[in-house]
């Protein structure tokens, strides 16, 4: 598919910043979603809209599109949208996390508050900043006829009803980059919550999801929730994000990353066993230090001889849940070297910092990887690492993460809440040969580099194209 195309997303591809002298600077966008979605601006004729997220963002807002430009170069248009701060806190830290995030990875037991109304909070935030956010998405639309929409994650699920009502002959496409569930878990909201989703996910041309699990978990709360799986086995499909290949070739050789290997080197243990995650009870975290701890239990042999360097990122501490999850975090890892630890051993390094360098810098190092999500869409960790890893390392991987279903022949496969079965499957990797170790990784090389981020731009560009009326 070739002509105008209008992204829309909450978070935007970059950020805005004013230093002390008053200049502008501008600041790339965090999280997985807009490296993924470069690919697209690339192609040319884009228009970016998201949410102003900062003061500084909100500030320029006023004023308009603004003329930006990719990291390679290529000139965009970028529209933020600012929100009323109230309607903003409603729909970002009351409905889309952690209502429709815990509900989508079956983290709903957690939840502070299960029983609360949530109805004025969907009306007056997740509603009110979807319609901003169509507004602005329409008015680009008409600015240049015949372009697209494609539309991003949980936060913006009635912008395509929104945008249809305005727009009748608009060709829209969404992804959903987080696990879908089956109707049962969809359940615990108010049903007409429920339904204005998978509605509004059914006024698109497409609609694409990382896996197969995920695609078939949606047709089934479709047919459930509305009495229309057909029309949602019709416009979805799965298509697994990639990782852009190039940017992680560079980034192991910047000198960044150089520095951080040295220090992880200088007092590196003969096994280092890494995880590298956010903050974020989906992350399963916990479990993961309880593995360690009973592996240790287990192999006293290991003891003095392998090391787990946990790096985590901050995630959304304004957030009771998210908090309460850190500390949790927090107290396995010490637990674990409570226990085991000695005066010239520590088994486990926790981290908790937003450091990529330091993360890339673990991912070369690593002999074993533990991704371990409760339920994940896809986890670009698992891609990530080890295309930069020269260790041969090995990835234990949850079966509930949605790369296992590309990976899984080339990984360790656990169940996120078994915990003896982790226990189990670190120790399988621990003793694996030299040659299966490095047929495993180049497997996952092999297979990242091939399905790479322009294979799945491509995919979806040509499923919308083949989906859309006209």
């Amino acid at each position: 598919m070739t002509g105008p195309l209008v992204v829309v997303s909450n978070r935007g591809p970059v950020g805005f910043r004013r230093d002390a002298d008053g200049t502008l600077t501008t600041v790339r966008g965090a999280g997985g979603l807009v490296t993924a979605l470069r690919p697209l601006v690339d192609r040319g004729d884009v228009t970016w809209v998201a949410s102003a997220m900062s003061d500084v963002d909100q500030e320029l807002a006023a004023g308009g599109a603004r003329g930006e430009r990719s990291a390679a170069g290529t000139p965009f248009r970028l529209k933020l949208v600012a929100h009323d701060p109230e309607a903003y806190r409603l729909f970002y830290g009351v409905v889309a996390n952690p209502v429709l995030w815990f509900v989508q990875h079956g983290l709903w037991d957690l939840k502070r508050d299960p029983d609360a109304d949530l109805t004025v909070a969907w009306r007056d935030g997740y509603a009110a900043a979807n319609r901003a956010i169509a507004e602005a998405a329409v008015a680009e639309l008409d600015r240049a006829p015949g372009a697209a929409l494609y539309v991003h994650d949980y936060h913006l699920y009635l912008v395509p009803s929104l945008v249809r009502e305005m727009r009748p002959d608009a060709r829209i496409a969404f992804f959903v980059h987080i696990p879908w569930v089956g109707p049962d878990g969809w359940a615990v909201l108010p049903r007409e919550i429920a339904r204005a989703v998978h509605t509004s996910l059914l006024t698109c041309d497409s609609v694409g999801f990382h896996t197969e699990q995920w695609r078939a978990a949606f047709v089934a709360s479709c047919e459930v929730l509305l009495g229309r799986g057909h029309d949602a086995e019709r416009v979805s499909h799965a298509n697994p994000i990639a990782v852009d290949t190039a940017e992680f070739d560079a980034l192991a050789a910047s000198e960044a990353v150089r520095a951080r290997r040295a220090e992880i080197q200088e007092d590196r243990p003969e096994i280092l066993v890494v995880r590298v995650d956010r903050t974020d009870p989906s992350k399963n975290a916990v479990r993961g230090f309880e593995a360690f701890g009973r592996l240790l239990e287990r192999e006293p042999a290991l003891h003095g001889r392998v090391v787990l360097l946990a790096l985590l990122d901050p995630s959304r501490q304004e957030i009771p849940e998210y908090v309460d999850y850190r500390d949790a975090t927090e107290r396995a890892a010490s637990a674990v070297n409570g226990r085991f630890g000695r005066s010239d051993w520590q088994p486990v390094r926790l981290e908790v910092r937003d450091d990529f360098p330091a993360s890339v810098a673990a991912y070369m190092e690593y002999d074993v990887l533990l991704i371990n999500p409760v339920m994940d869409g896809l986890n670009l960790v698992a891609k990530e690492a080890p295309l930069v890893n020269d260790r041969n390392g090995v990835l234990v991987l949850s079966r509930q993460a949605g790369a296992f279903a590309e990976l899984g022949e080339w990984v360790i496969g656990v169940h996120p809440l078994d915990v003896d079965d982790h226990a189990d499957a670190l120790a399988r990797a621990i003793a694996l040969p030299a040659d299966e170790r490095r047929a495993r990784r180049d497997g996952i090389v092999a297979r990242v580099r091939e399905h790479d981020l322009g294979s799945w731009a491509d995919r979806e560009l040509s499923e919308l194209a083949a989906r859309a009326p006209g």
